[in-house]
């Protein structure tokens, strides 16, 4: 029989950083409890609003104490806010806080989504004694690759709708009353004072473009053999950090520092950066069988690391995928499945793969020597993104699966196109185009695109992905390209759980914009972030003998 607990609200306790500044804390405790396990939130969206404040009665009526912390500079806690860069100590003194406590029975587990899984995977590697476990929902550990700057393009759309506007204690918001005008500001460098801020993170992410020192402190990808206790992570196939969400997942269980932490796990559903909130995603509606209480399962990893409580939950399969299409739940025990059948698809045409009208076709064949695809990319007009793995504000950019057969009508949209599929057929794994393509200028992008094509012609997303010209040798060090030279582009194209139903069609689209999810690249090779210049850009994506682009897909055996 489960005991419910009458709760106690403490509200804006001032818990001290090592450093003096004072952070405003809520706790919630469950009434004649006594000492007792805790579950720490720490949060840049006040700890006063209406969802945690509910989290937290739920937690302590369960007989947990919750602890929910405004991060520092914001709200009602003290200091200077900039987002990352503090909270690996300020997270690792309010665990240390937690455990000193009277109401603490000496172990704490750290929750939350988005930005409060940043606060958690930025403190565990610091090894706080009292932590035994974590839930970190829809975020990443390389802020550079994972959020800023996927394959070298800045997530626009991202640093702008959320970026810019959580700044300082409130985050009063930006007035950009026109998105698509504000999206096209140049120089980049100066869309924060086009909107009436000074913002000094916004500054340094445009000034930081490469991956180096900046970076670097605030990456924690390197570091899972110093954590040392397991997370439950909780991800989406349409989250901005669908790829990342599998990175932390195999650090822990592959380098992890303790048996503990290889114990991780991992689900991932047909779903946004909001989780199993609705059983529709864009366009399409999964059913009830998508919706999963992530409560309740977050609720038994407490049980089990901070209580003990042998409820089953580490013995069960570590992974818990949803595949799109067949919509159902399949379990797993390592990522990529171990069955997995890597299956090379090749791209041809006639040298007229232009818009879903062209010639293009996806086979297992290789190629001949066929004739190059070629389109102009003119930055002044990019191609739209249709949804996708956005955040965080989808009456802006709209997320999840969107019919694509819009942007598929471009001409400087390459469409590949397979024969319907003769049996149902899982592709599920991360997918890498690999591009044998030429510009005419100094430096330009490649983007490629996933697509589930229906008997009706319905063109569903599943992920896409980006390469900047100039970080093709290194993240590190911007090279400019050769012009007309023709060189081999990876593209991570994301990862998917999908099931090409018989009758369907497996689509790849190539382009060199997805806007406003990318930036545009303005083609001139200057200085990022600086310029209002920008030239077209003439593109030639080659499918020969000599030059084989293709794509892998993960194709899991029946």
């Amino acid at each position: 029989m489960t005991t419910s607990h009458r709760v106690e609200r403490r509200i804006d306790v001032r818990v001290p950083m090592r450093d003096g500044v004072e952070l405003s804390t809520d706790i919630f405790l469950p009434r004649d409890a006594g000492r007792c396990p805790t579950v720490l939130l720490r949060t840049p969206y006040s700890n006063n609003n209406e969802q945690l404040i509910d989290k937290g009665v739920r937690l302590a009526s369960a007989g947990y104490a919750c602890v929910i912390q405004d991060v520092r500079g914001r709200w009602d806690s003290g200091g200077d806010y900039y987002p990352f860069l503090h909270e690996a100590d300020d997270g690792f003194d309010a665990q240390q806080w937690i455990g000193t406590q009277d109401f603490s029975d000496a172990t704490v587990a750290t929750a939350g989504a988005s930005y409060l899984g940043t606060t958690q995977w930025r403190s565990a590697p610091l090894g706080c004694q009292f932590l035994k476990c974590m839930v970190p929902r829809v975020i990443c550990t390389d802020y550079h690759s994972g959020l800023l700057y996927p394959g070298g393009a800045l997530q626009l759309n991202v640093a702008m709708t959320w970026g810019m506007r959580t700044h300082a204690h409130t985050g009063q918001d930006i007035d950009f009353h026109q998105w698509s005008e504000a999206f096209r500001h140049l120089p980049l460098q100066d869309i924060d004072k086009a909107a009436g801020r000074d913002l000094p993170f916004w500054q340094d992410w445009i000034a930081h473009p490469e991956y180096g020192d900046y970076w670097e402190r605030m990456d924690d990808s390197k570091r899972y053999a110093e954590i040392t206790v397991p997370a439950f992570n909780m991800g989406g196939w349409y989250d901005l950090y669908a790829n990342q969400t599998f990175s932390n997942f195999n650090g822990l269980r592959l380098h992890g520092g303790s048996n503990e932490a290889r114990q991780s796990k991992l689900i991932v559903g047909p779903w946004p950066h909001g989780l199993s909130a609705s059983t529709k995603t864009g366009d399409v509606d999964f059913g009830q069988v998508s919706l999963v209480d992530l409560e309740a399962e977050e609720r038994r990893w407490f049980d089990r690391w901070l209580r003990g409580i042998d409820n089953g939950i580490e013995h069960e399969a570590p992974l818990r995928l949803f595949l799109m299409g067949a919509n159902r739940w399949r379990d797993a025990d390592a990522w990529p499945l171990p069955d997995t059948d890597w299956q090379t698809w090749f791209l041809h045409s006639a040298g007229h793969a232009n818009s879903v009208l062209g010639d293009g076709v996806l086979s297992p064949e290789t190629p001949a020597d066929e004739h190059a695809d070629e389109f102009i990319y003119d930055p002044a007009y990019p191609v739209q993104t249709a949804g996708g793995n956005n955040c965080c504000s989808p009456h802006i950019v709209p997320w999840g699966p969107h019919d694509q057969r819009s942007v598929e009508m471009r001409g400087d949209v390459l469409i590949y196109t397979s024969p319907p599929m003769p049996q149902d057929t899982e592709v599920t794994g991360p997918i890498e185009v690999v591009l044998y393509a030429a510009t005419d200028g100094p430096d330009t992008d490649f983007t490629a695109k996933l697509v589930d094509v229906g008997p009706g012609g319905y063109a569903m997303n599943l992920c896409d992905g980006i390469r900047r010209g100039r970080y093709l040798e290194s993240r590190r060090r911007a090279r400019l390209l050769e012009s007309g030279k023709v060189y081999e582009w990876r593209i991570e194209v994301g990862v998917t759980g999908n099931v090409f139903l018989k009758g369907h069609r497996i689509r790849l689209e190539i382009s060199s914009s997805n806007f406003p999810r990318f930036d545009r690249n303005l083609n001139t090779g200057a200085e990022y972030g600086t310029t209002t210049d920008m030239r077209r850009a003439g593109q030639t994506v080659h499918h020969s003998r000599a030059y084989p682009s293709h794509v892998r897909l993960p194709v899991i055996p029946v």
